[in-house]
Order: structure tokens, then sequence, then C-alpha cells
């Protein structure tokens, strides 16, 4: 049993009255310890009126909250509400909207909004920092301290129109957000520097949203650690300006490399005893893999044309290594057009030199870039899937913002919607079916008329065609002319 600093609200496992959403005490405690709820407040004191109640700090960290309990949508918060125990005092849905409008009124207002949160987190970053390091070894030294940054571009689905989702190359709608972690290391699990939310038609191989994304994570990190940095990423981080942008910052990188090129040059003229065996993470050989430097064997490279001063870098930067590795694939496996002699080429690219770290060294640390994956998997557990909330100049067809129904009970302003280019559901114009006897006309089918057969002065008359003049205006119908038996017979001779 544990006792808490919430009044009244006890941890225990055996007790019978319980509350619902327990879980969030832990970020509660942890917000509490690391100083972040003051470090909002005071962050967005210029943004809040002088006779509020509700402090600014307060209403998104309840926001934050229940979107990790599952929340998709401002109005989420009203589960918080309900637990005032817990919790506290919650907003309410037009405090919280009012808020989120006030922080986004503009770009400027924005801009100055984010910097504002961004501060707050890193001073509450080196609060934590400062009392216990999570990482081994001793800060300001490469080997043992180093901090290692995690970079990787994912997909956020949306499943209705919000600002700034577009489509994506997967054949989907949302957003492909960067993402920067710390690496914990093996037991630990990792840390969220940060995040820049972009459009689904974003690049993963866009080295200006890797280099924005690397300086937001290292603001963010304590100031002693900066200088002991070691970028990794996957292959969209291969670009020559983000390695010219992270080598004139004196960091080190370890960087996936297409197999593409000179490298399939270089692997078909190296030596066969230049590779070595390769290491699994826990140090012992893995059977079937081995590895080699490239950097020797890789072909001149062809003098550039274009200018650097309009298209950045036209080569690598000095000192890259480019280290390969190659391993049989696991039976059934489809072999790839870079797989050489029926062997798995993969590379990666390093300007780490030095006592120790020998190629399979490098080599697992580069591997281990894989925990990446398990960060952004959990992040999307906690939140990121719904990281995106319904802001109130945001029209959302799946929670019942249709026509005939009430306004979103968030939009303090349902008249000052944007128009949506869309036809909403259930306002299409269709035709409307003839009035009178007759058969309907089909809504989705082309309305066709039968032709009408010319008929000669000559031909026979037709018993069966009836007299269009004889056509009644009232009712619809046709009436023959020729009923009495007399009247046929003139028609007959004639």
């Amino acid at each position: 049993m544990k006792h808490n600093a919430a009044a009244g609200l006890v941890l225990d496992d055996v007790g019978e009255s319980l509350a619902t959403s327990s879980g969030s005490l832990l970020m509660i405690e942890a917000i509490r310890v690391a100083g972040l709820g003051s470090g909002l407040s005071s962050a967005l004191a210029p943004w809040r009126p002088t006779r509020a109640h509700h402090d600014p700090g307060k209403v998104l960290l309840d926001v934050a909250i229940a979107v990790a309990l599952g929340g998709d949508c401002l109005a989420d918060v009203a589960a918080m509400r309900a637990q005032h125990m817990l919790f506290g005092t919650v907003a309410s849905d037009p405090t919280v909207s009012r808020l989120f409008a006030a922080l986004a009124a503009d770009t400027t207002t924005a801009d100055a909004a984010v910097r504002a949160l961004r501060a707050a987190r890193a001073a509450a970053r080196d609060r934590v920092w400062s009392r216990r390091r999570p990482l081994a070894g001793t800060p300001g030294t490469r080997d043992g301290g180093q901090v290692i940054v995690d970079i990787d571009a994912t997909l956020v689905t949306a499943h209705s129109d919000k600002e700034g989702a577009a489509p994506r190359h997967k054949k989907s709608y949302g957003f492909a957000p960067m993402c920067a972690f710390v690496d914990h290391g093996e037991h630990g699990t990792g840390e969220t520097l940060a995040l820049d939310l972009r459009p689904g038609s974003a690049s993963p191989f866009n080295s200006a949203d890797h280099i924005g994304v690397l300086h937001t994570a290292l603001q963010q990190l304590p100031q002693a650690e900066r200088g002991q940095v070691l970028v990794r990423t996957d292959a969209g981080g291969a670009s020559k300006a983000f390695l010219h942008h992270v080598t004139d910052a004196g960091l080190h990188y370890s960087v996936g490399f297409p197999a593409h090129g000179p490298v399939q040059t270089a692997i078909a003229t190296i030596p066969e005893h230049v590779w070595v065996a390769a290491l699994d993470n826990d140090g012992t050989a893995r059977e079937g893999a081995q590895i080699a430097e490239l950097t020797d064997w890789m072909p001149a490279p062809v003098k550039p044309t274009r200018s650097p001063a309009t298209y950045g870098p036209q080569e690598w930067p000095p000192g890259m290594r480019v280290i390969a590795r190659r391993e049989r694939p696991h039976p059934g496996a489809q072999l790839r057009l870079t797989d050489h002699n029926g062997w798995r080429i993969t590379c990666f690219a390093t300007n780490t030199r030095g006592t120790g770290w020998t190629l399979p060294t490098l080599q697992v640390r580069h591997r281990q870039r894989a925990r990446c994956e398990d960060r952004i998997r959990c992040l999307k557990d906690t939140g990121l899937r719904n990281a995106v909330p319904q802001l109130p100049d945001q029209p959302d067809l799946a929670r019942g913002d249709r026509p005939g129904r009430r306004p979103h009970r968030l939009d303090p302003n349902p008249g000052l919607r944007r128009p949506s280019t869309r036809t909403p559901v259930g306002t299409q114009t269709l035709p409307l079916p003839p009035t009178g006897r007759g058969r309907p006309t089909h809504p989705h089918r082309p309305q066709t008329q039968t032709p009408t057969t010319p008929r000669l002065a000559l031909d026979p008359p037709d018993p069966h065609r009836l007299d269009p003049s004889a056509r009644s205006i009232n009712s619809n119908t046709y009436t023959s002319s020729a009923k009495d038996p007399e009247s046929r017979r003139a028609q007959r001779r004639r």
C-alpha cells in the first residue's frame, strides 16, 4: 500500500473501492516530481485571462492524460471530470476549446505557444536527469556515456478531414510525423524528445525535416549532454545534406545506407577474406552472418556538376565509413535485386572511429535501432493515433457533424465553419419520379427513350398503334377514336 499526493487516494492491490483509469496516477506522479505542471503554468501565463479560474497548464495536462487513456477528441476529458478524487478539478468542454483556440489564434501565436511548451518540457527533463541520469556511462564521454537519438518517420491514419492531413503513398490518408527518441538501452523504455506532425504526403527522405527534428531534439537535452550525441536513423537519413549537418555539429551518426550502384560494385570486387563474423546483441557470434567495410573498395565518385550553393552538398562528408552486412535469408524468403550470390545485403554508414569500435561492435550498435520501432508502437498505444484533436474550426463527419444534426459540442462558433468542398452525406439531389401512372425512373440509371420506328405513307395501318391525337390531357391515358364498327370498316377501306 502506498499513499500519494492526491488527497484520500491510496494505491492498494487488495482493496474493493476502486477507481477506473487508476493507471494514470503514475503519469500524475511523474508530472508532479518532474515539476512539469508548474513549468507549464509559468510558460502559458501570457495566455491566461485575468479572471480565469482554470490554469492553462493544468488544462493541457488533462487533455494529454485523456489522450493517453484512449481519448480521441477534446470532449473526452469528461471521463476525467467524472473522477474528481483522482484528477482534481477538470475544465469544462468550452473552456478547453477556448484555450486551444487562443493558442492557435494565428501563426505567430502558435509558434510562441510551441516554444513555451518546449521550454517547459526541456526544464522538466533537465531536472529529472540531474537527479538520475537514465543512461549508462559517465556524462561528457563518448565511450559508454553516449546519448543515442533515434529519428524515424511513421504513419498515422486520419479518419476525417483534419488540418494538415493528406493522402499517403500507401494509399491511405493522414499524417507522417517525424519522431526523435532517446534510447535508454535494452531495459529502458526510451524517451520522446520531439515530434514533427507532417502531412501524409511528406517524404521520409526529406533532409530538411531530419535537420529540423534533430535541432528540436538537441534543444530538449540537458546542455551537458548535447556534445556526445549519436544520431541513428534508417536509410531515410542517408542524405548528403543531413550527414554534413551532423558532421559540422561535431556529432556522430549511424544511418542506413542504400545498397545500390557503388555499393554493389564494391561488394562484387571485395576479397572473400575481408568478411568477418557478425555478432548478436548478447555478444555471441551470429551463425551465417558476416560484415565487412566497403570504404576502400568504393569506386571514385563522379565529379558533381550542380552548384552546392543551390542544391546543397554534392559529396559525402569526410570520414564516412560504409559497412556492409551479409546473411543467408531464411528458407522461403524472396531474394531482392540488391542481394549478391544468395546473400542478403544490408549497409549502414558511420563516422565513429577509435579504440574498441570494431566492425562487429558498430554493427550491433546500429541494429539496435530496431528499438525505435518499439518506441513508436508504444507511442501509438498511448495516444499518437489520436494525437490530433478536433479543433473548433474543423468539421468532423465521423462525430455527427452532418447536415440536419446539431453542431459539434466543442464548436463555439458553429456559423463560422469553413465551407466543405465535398457534398455532405444525404444531400445529393436526385431526379424526381414522373407524376401520374407510369414506371418511375431509377435514380442511378440514365433515362433512356425507346426510339420510334418511322412509318411510311404506304404501310398498312397498325391496329395496335394508338392515335396520338386521342391522348387525354387530364388523365394521361390513351383512348381510341374508332370504337364503333362503322368507323373500323371505313378505316380498313382507307
